[in-house]
């Protein structure tokens, strides 16, 4: 059989092709191979920062993220405890002395100080101690700033500016009380400085779903507390694994952003009796000037912390209350809502507590100036839902809803010249009549758009009704007898008027068991999960 030129031709070029995808896929498979040895040998190697020498390096070997970060094989052990001064001020500090304290004792272990930026005036560091900045630099990889790369021990020592190390054994006593605690709760060990009633050993509960953080005295016992969050003056023990598998290891105030995260994850700290370690540098600033910087700078910090967080309120042991979020002086802590589903349910959170704050005071407001002005209402749609459910706002409901009667509104001097625009009252707060349909809207003022909404029915045969209706499903007509009477409801801490017989009202508008059957407002963009809805 005779093989024509173009036949050959064809041959020659489907050879040609399979050769060039063998060569190509080798050499993709050596690149490959290569880099895999590159990667094993970044985990193994050393990493020079502010002159650690290679061997400084290799001490310990812990475990983040299930990767090891080094370590010394076979018999050739080294230091098990890494000391760490995260929380000091470039402007007046004793780093310096707290780095001598600890060599001087144990001049084997590792002693790190971690800073944001570079300090200025820079530490005064002595030989064994070094700097770690954060901060990446454009020309350095990015190990060199991350403090995970840089401590090889088993555990890690946080320690607070200023104190000292009295002898080696105060460091073994706590590795050994860590180590007794096996795989148990707990995951840390503290020891007060200077004396037992400079820290406070607390419970934290964090609620990401609320924005909220609770903390509440802990009892103590004869060998020591067990809690989940300390508030004061202490040098703390963690397993570098553990600390560096946390989201923000090292943030800053370092004792919230520290157990903040372990008390997500349900682990506690012991708080020991003593020995107490020592702290010749108290109080640490040394003018009214510089503790006026510090506190300014720990006010910035946890600012920052809590909207790192996503937390908006603080509730302290004393029953106080610190607040994160929006004001009347700010905007709300969401934006414009889409298809009746606020931002914030998509990423598993309710209301924001400062929003409910603030919506909670415009309602005690509006309705006292409704009375006030002898204007007839009721709760209305969700709002009545609220009530109905747990005398409150419904935890994930975004606004206030009210019914007034129509004939009524001239009672009223903040409501009967709004046709011409909106009017903002001595007290801040925003008057107008709402651009999306016939309807009022009281906003908490004019930075802050959450609002209360007053809906005008009038009576027609019996049925009250209106002009103009919305495509809420809740927005229909209705008997007045269920306004005859109004009757008292306990709702966002005052008592409200609500229809007289609320079930029949609300299954009227939603369907029936709506009372029962909690669910978010348009469950096809998001459903609520009814298994952890209230009190988880």
């Amino acid at each position: 059989m005779r093989i024509s030129f173009c036949q050959a031709l064809l041959t020659g070029a489907i050879i040609l092709n399979l050769l060039i995808l063998y060569y190509v896929s080798r050499a993709q498979q050596q690149m490959m191979e290569k880099r895999r040895e590159q990667g094993k040998g970044l985990k193994k190697a050393s990493l020079p920062v502010s002159g650690l020498g290679a061997m400084g390096n290799l001490v310990g070997g812990s475990m983040v993220g299930g990767v090891k970060l080094g370590g010394l094989e076979g018999n050739m052990r080294g230091p098990r405890v890494t000391i760490l001064v995260r929380e000091f001020e470039d402007f007046e500090n004793y780093v310096g002395d707290v780095a001598r304290s600890f060599l001087r004792q144990r001049p084997e272990l590792p002693f790190l100080a971690v800073a944001e930026n570079s300090p200025y005036p820079p530490l005064a560091l002595p030989e064994g101690a070094r700097l770690l900045v954060m901060s990446p630099s454009p020309d350095q990889p990015p190990q060199t700033h991350r403090p995970e790369f840089n401590v090889r021990t088993e555990f890690s020592l946080l320690v607070p500016d200023g104190v000292e190390l009295d002898h080696g054994r105060q460091v073994e006593r706590l590795i050994r009380e860590l180590e007794g605690e096996g795989g148990g709760p707990v995951r840390l060990v503290a020891a007060p400085v200077l004396t037992r009633s400079s820290v406070q050993c607390l419970h934290l509960r964090v609620n990401l779903r609320e924005w909220t953080a609770t903390y509440s005295p802990a009892a103590s016992g004869s060998s020591g507390s067990v809690c989940t969050a300390l508030q004061g003056d202490a040098v703390v023990l963690i397993r570098t694994e553990d600390l560096f598998n946390l989201s923000v290891p090292l943030g800053r105030p370092l004792m919230s952003s520290l157990f903040g995260q372990t008390s997500l994850r349900g682990w506690k700290v012991k708080l020991l009796e003593g020995p107490s370690f020592s702290a010749s540098h108290r109080p640490l600033f040394s003018s009214a000037h510089n503790q006026w910087k510090a506190d300014s700078r720990l006010k910035d910090a946890t600012n920052h912390l809590m909207r790192s967080f996503g937390l908006k309120r603080l509730i302290l042991p004393d029953g106080r209350d610190q607040w994160f979020g929006c004001s009347k002086e700010t905007a709300r802590c969401f934006g414009t809502v889409r298809d009746d589903t606020p931002e914030y349910l998509y990423i598993e959170r309710w209301t924001p507590p400062c929003c409910l704050r603030a919506l909670r005071e415009t309602t005690k407001y509006v309705i006292n100036i409704l009375e006030s002005s002898g204007v007839r209402y009721w709760l209305e749609g969700g709002s009545l839902l609220g009530a109905a459910r747990h005398q409150d706002i419904i935890p994930w409901d975004y606004d206030v809803d009210l019914g007034i009667y129509l004939e009524d509104v001239p009672n009223c001097d903040y409501l009967k010249n709004l046709d011409s625009g909106s009017l903002v009252d001595a007290n801040g707060y925003v008057w107008e009549r709402a651009v999306e349909g016939d309807f009022y809207r009281v906003q908490y003022s004019e930075t802050n758009h959450l609002h209360v909404d007053l809906w005008p029915f009038y009576p027609r045969n019996g049925v009250m009704t209106r002009d103009t209706w919305t495509e809420h499903k809740q927005d229909v007509e209705f008997s007045e007898h269920f306004l005859q009477p109004l009757v008292p409801m306990p709702f966002a801490g005052i008592t409200t008027y609500g229809p007289n017989n609320h079930r029949a009202f609300l299954e009227l508008k939603f369907g029936e068991g709506v009372i029962e059957n909690p669910q978010y407002p348009n469950p096809a963009k998001k459903r609520l999960d009814r298994s952890r809805t209230f009190g988880s």
